[in-house]
Order: structure tokens, then sequence, then C-alpha cells
């Protein structure tokens, strides 16, 4: 009987000892590793663009095996879609926090919010960029999605320029000549242009050349 009683204890005790070996992933760590596949994405895609980005990379980057890849993503393009979404969601972020700041005039928070892009570049040796400028510049390579997602992207900037520029209009700080809508795409087709310029001179002068001619042109003098 104390044979059995012990047989009995020794079982239960190997029933209840914690298995060996790595823990099954959970929802949770797949989304924290889908999101830190993401931020790769996004700090490379800034520097080299798309079509020339590896996956090798970013993989590597964030611990994740190359055969890992396509259980968070169908494809190549798929993560690309997907990074630029997350880009578009995080500069909307960035733009409201300057644009609807009522602790400044609506021109000065369109120039805090040029200036801070500013320092971003420099902070980062004018090696990063506009993630969508760069993906722009490579438009004729890229499939009819990817279009589509950045005419998206900057209808959606655009909107946010337009609303800071009704303001300053209503406030009598601004005269425009054409559209607050043509106005606001100007804005940001000289800022991708003025963005490119600047890494290429590694020098901010084509950005603060650009802004002092867009905020000229258009306030009261």
């Amino acid at each position: 009987m104390l044979n059995l009683i012990n047989e009995q204890n020794t079982t239960i005790h190997l029933a209840n000892k914690p298995r060996r070996g790595r823990p099954k992933k959970t929802q949770t760590d797949d989304m924290h590793t889908r999101d830190a596949l993401l931020r790769a994405g996004m700090l490379v895609l800034t520097e080299t663009g798309f079509t020339r980005s590896g996956i090798d990379p970013i993989l590597k980057s964030v611990g994740v095996p190359k055969g890992s890849f396509y259980y968070y993503f169908s494809s190549k393009e798929a993560f690309g879609l997907a990074v630029l979404e997350r880009y578009r969601r995080y500069f909307e972020a960035k733009l409201d926090s300057f644009l609807l700041d009522d602790a400044f005039p609506p021109l000065e928070r369109l120039q805090r919010f040029a200036q801070d892009a500013q320092d971003g570049i420099v902070r980062h040796n004018y090696k990063r960029g506009c993630l969508v400028g760069n993906l722009e510049q490579e438009s004729t390579h890229l499939s009819e999605a990817f279009r589509a997602q950045l005419q998206q992207t900057y209808q959606s900037w655009q909107v946010r320029v337009a609303a800071s520029l009704k303001l300053a209009l209503e406030k009598g700080d601004i005269v425009l000549l054409d559209s607050i809508e043509n106005t606001s795409q100007a804005f940001w087709i000289g800022w991708e242009g003025a963005v490119h310029r600047t890494r290429l001179m590694k020098n901010t002068q084509p950005l603060s050349v650009f802004l002092h001619f867009f905020i000229q042109a258009i306030k009261v003098k």
C-alpha cells in the first residue's frame, strides 16, 4: 500500500511539474511582434525606400526568423502597405499635435511643425527622410495599391494643412490667390521636394528657403 501511495504521489508530482521549452505564443505576443516589425520597417524605408529594402535586416533587428515573416504578412508588398499605413497614422498624430495647438497662431503652428521636422532630419544625420516622399519617387515601380494609398495619405495631410490655413484666413493673418485646397497641395509638393534636397545637400537650407517662401507668399504684409 505504501508503495502504491508513493507511486501515486510521484505521478501527481510529474503531472504538475512545468514542462521545459519555449512557452506558447499568445495573441498579444503576436501583436507585439507584428508591431515591432512595422516599426523596424518604418526606420528602414525612411532611409532606403521600398524597392531597395530587403526583409532580412528588418527581421534581424527584431529577432524574427525569416520563415516566420509570412505568418505576419502574406508578402513583401503587404508588409510595405502595412508600414505605410502605420506611418500615415504616426504622421497624422504628429501634424495634429502641432496644427491643433491653440497656444499658437495657425501660421506659427505650421512653422513649429516644420522646425521639428528639420530637427529630426539633422538628428538622424540626414539619412532619414519622409517615407511617403521616398515611396513617391519609386511610384513607377510600385503597384496600383501602393499608388492609391500614397495619394490617400497626401490627401489626409492636405486636409489638415487646409484646416490650419482656413483658420489663419478667418483671423485675417493670410491672403490667398488660389483656393485653400490648392494652396495646401502646393505646400506638400514643395515640402517633399525640399526634404529631398535637404538630404542631398546635408543641410536644412532648402527646407528653410521653401518655408520662408511659402509663408511670405500668403502672409498679410
